[in-house]
């Protein structure tokens, strides 16, 4: 049976709780993963997903900040959570669906304003999340699983709006894209969205700071859908809803669609 994937960074769960509950009733996917929710687990409006169908709900949170959790209409087992680089923050939890298939979900840091180490301690913070997950892919290489989030990097020149502009820019600088790289091959992880759609700039943030986001264009590819080799033929109609940035006070980024026939 095929299953159709979703993952957003929904910028607080319960303040746009409105656009989930949109999201879930218009396009239905049956897996749809949050990032950034911003709440204690208990306090993320389970009733109402449950309403739409979304049954199944595993998450790590924390109050005002980060916070992640699978939804879903299919039931899904928690098999785990890690906590990378020893931060404390609510950044990854793991579900295992029933036909075997695990989901990552990641939130990875943002990084701050300036990508130097010496001077940003969440610079540093960002690049040691990534060293963690680089070693733990090297040291228990996962096998059927995909691997979904807002990775807060956008690896390919086409995954931003102006490379050479952005290269000095936190989400696109070479040491982060090396990084990524690395942790990506350490899993043996396949880009499903470019597996999809190979060529062509394509994005899934754009700021908040410019008001002409859709004409301006100014976008980033930092929301990822990747899955072991075992099983990356069976992922297919990889798509980015871009008109949900649009929505009445909207998230930051937008939803990233992936089906899979396993």
């Amino acid at each position: 049976m095929p299953f159709t994937l979703a993952t957003w960074n929904i910028n607080s769960v319960r303040l746009r709780e409105g656009l989930v509950a949109r999201l879930m009733s218009e396009q239905a996917p049956d897996v749809l993963c949050l990032q950034e929710c911003k709440s204690p687990v208990d306090k993320i409006p389970v009733e109402l997903f449950r309403a739409l169908g979304y049954g199944h709900m595993i998450a790590r949170g924390q109050k005002g900040y980060n916070g992640v959790a699978i939804l879903s209409k299919l039931p899904i087992e928690e098999v785990g959570s890690m906590d990378f680089a020893a931060l404390g923050h609510a950044r990854h939890i793991a579900g295992r669906l029933e036909n075997g298939v695990t989901i990552h979900n990641f939130y990875v840091p943002a990084g701050g304003d300036k990508p130097d180490r010496a001077v940003n301690e969440k610079f540093g913070q960002k690049l040691d999340y990534l060293t963690g997950m680089r070693d733990w892919f090297h040291g228990d290489r996962p096998e059927k699983a995909i691997l979904v989030g807002d990775l807060n990097i956008a690896p390919r020149e086409d995954d931003v709006w102006n490379h050479k502009q952005l290269l000095k820019v936190v989400s696109h600088t070479p040491i982060e894209v090396a990084q990524l790289d690395e942790t990506q091959e350490a899993g043996g992880w396949v880009d499903i969205t470019r597996q999809d759609i190979p060529e062509g700039n394509l994005y899934s943030w754009w700021s908040y700071r410019s008001p002409d986001w859709d004409s301006a264009d100014k976008g980033r590819r930092l929301d990822h859908v990747w899955a072991t080799p075992d099983i990356s033929n069976a992922g297919h109609g990889s798509r980015i809803l871009r008109d949900v940035r649009g929505w009445e006070q909207p998230s930051d980024h937008a939803p990233v669609f992936a089906t899979f026939d396993l």
